[in-house]
């Protein structure tokens, strides 16, 4: 279970990112948070791993306080959360194996990690993750050499080689054509239904929550405008949350 507690966030420069936001997650749902540019969805996730710090408030996941947990014990926690980003963050010049990889820093001797030094295990690992999403023939290629679809599939593989039971996505889509993000979401829905591994995806479109989503949480100006299920979320809804002008193109 994943508590947020009354979760305010307000940048060195005064700008608020969240305002008391409070909300339960339970193991294995696919929960996505939805929003404007600027709502707030990005902070939320990433204070979630405590890349960025809050301001006042808690995050509890299975009893233990993100929040006030120690660089040693944090560095426990984000062994277990694995982390998709929007633009990818791979080293764009090295192997696609090598990025891989990069998700067992966490379990590696910083030493070794530091040299790229990896067993022959967590290389079979990582030739493992790729064939899970499909893209095993291209372990030895250079990250920038992958169309912007497959390179999100290696963040998903790099993800997995954490051994995650909290995914969190940024989002994993908003660099992407309708019908590579299909694919993409799929293979996270595909993590939570068979691996069980609870997912937080941040998306700009409704389309894709509602077809991917358990539950929905929608962000406006650091507020908590929504939570509940997809099929809750009608036109009125709908324009309270992204306004007037974006119900023409979202609602049909």
């Amino acid at each position: 279970m994943l508590k947020i507690e009354h979760l305010t966030k307000v940048y060195d420069n005064g700008v608020v990112a969240l305002r008391d936001v409070s909300f339960e997650i339970p193991d294995g749902q696919f929960l996505v948070i939805i929003g404007l540019s600027g709502s707030g969805k990005s902070t939320l996730l990433r204070c979630i791993n405590r890349l960025i710090a809050p301001t006042e408030g808690r995050i509890l996941w299975d009893g233990i306080d993100v929040t006030a947990a120690t660089d040693e014990e944090l560095r426990q926690i984000r062994r277990r959360i694995g982390m998709i980003f929007q633009h990818f963050n791979l080293v764009k010049r090295a192997p696609v194996i090598t990025n891989v990889l990069a998700g067992r820093l966490g379990y590696t001797n910083p030493i070794w990690s530091f040299v790229n030094h990896f067993s022959s295990e967590d290389k079979k690992k990582a030739l493992q993750k790729l064939d899970r999403v499909g893209i095993r023939d291209k372990a030895y290629v250079r990250a920038d050499q992958l169309s912007g679809g497959q390179q999100q599939r290696v963040g998903i593989a790099r993800a997995l080689m954490q051994e995650p039971a909290l995914m969190l996505a940024d989002e994993p889509v908003a660099s992407l054509d309708p019908a590579t993000s299909h694919s993409v979401m799929k293979y996270l829905e595909q993590l939570n239904h068979e691996d069980g591994i609870t997912i937080l995806c941040s998306l700009h479109f409704l389309s894709l929550a509602r077809t991917y989503a358990d539950r929905i949480i929608a962000l406006k100006d650091g507020l908590m405008e929504f939570d509940g299920l997809p099929d809750e979320i009608d036109e009125q809804r709908f324009k309270d949350i992204y306004g007037e002008d974006a119900v023409r193109i979202e609602i049909a």
